[in-house]
């Protein structure tokens, strides 16, 4: 099972085991990362799973994923909404950093 990786804007680090076909978001809720919220429980509604993520495993994003990140509150070119990242082993040790703007 991959670990991902969550750090709060503060730095704080939360290491989380991720099953394999979970989405990123369902991970990190699972073990009550704070700031992700995920109002929308990961149906790509919204955008209040954002987290910044650069990792080479992963596929990039959807139009619909891009048009709904570019929503988001101090949106990057590395932001990504961790519902529509679906974990595989290729991902453990993947970080997800998590804007300032979800406390």
């Amino acid at each position: 099972m991959p670990t991902l990786i969550f750090l709060e804007h503060d730095g704080t680090e939360h290491r989380v085991d991720a099953p394999v076909g979970t989405s990123a978001m369902q991970a990190g809720v699972n073990a009550s990362v704070p700031g992700i919220l995920a109002d929308c429980g990961g149906a790509c509604a919204c955008a209040t799973c954002h987290a910044y993520v650069e990792h080479e495993a992963l596929q990039p994003p959807s139009d619909m994923e891009r048009d709904m990140a570019e929503c988001a509150v101090d949106f990057q070119a590395n932001s990504r909404l961790t519902c529509q990242i679906v974990v595989s082993d290729a991902m453990n040790g993947l970080v997800i950093r998590l804007p300032r703007s979800q406390l």
